[in-house]
Formats: structure tokens, sequence, C-alpha cells
């Protein structure tokens, strides 16, 4: 596994156990950490996103 695909997996996760958290507790901890919907916030949300659509070539991968 390469390593931008490693840093994708990591975010996923990271976003993923962020979207547990509000379905579950109603608590974002993004928000909590670097404020609400700041610019690092922003980045860390776009990152996530970004991951999420390399995630679907990891699909397709051998």
């Amino acid at each position: 596994m390469k390593v931008i695909d490693k840093i994708a997996l990591v975010l996923i996760i990271i976003g993923a156990i962020n979207w547990g958290l509000i379905g579950f507790f109603n608590f974002n901890l993004v928000d909590t950490i670097f404020g609400d919907m700041s610019i690092v916030s922003r980045i860390i949300y776009a990152l996530v996103g970004i991951s999420g659509l390399w995630g679907i070539k990891l699909l397709f991968d051998d």
C-alpha cells in the first residue's frame, strides 16, 4: 500500500469516528478541538472528503 493510500485511509477513519460521535452523542470532535467551522476544521473536513473520494479508488486496486 502506498503512503498516500495509508494517509487517505487514516483520514477516512478519522472522519468515520467523527460522524459516529455526531450520530451517537451529538458531539463533533473536530469542531471541539479546532473551533466551529474555523479555517483548520474546514481544511480537515476538505481533506476527509478528498480522502473519501480517494477511498473509492482503493476499492478497485489489486
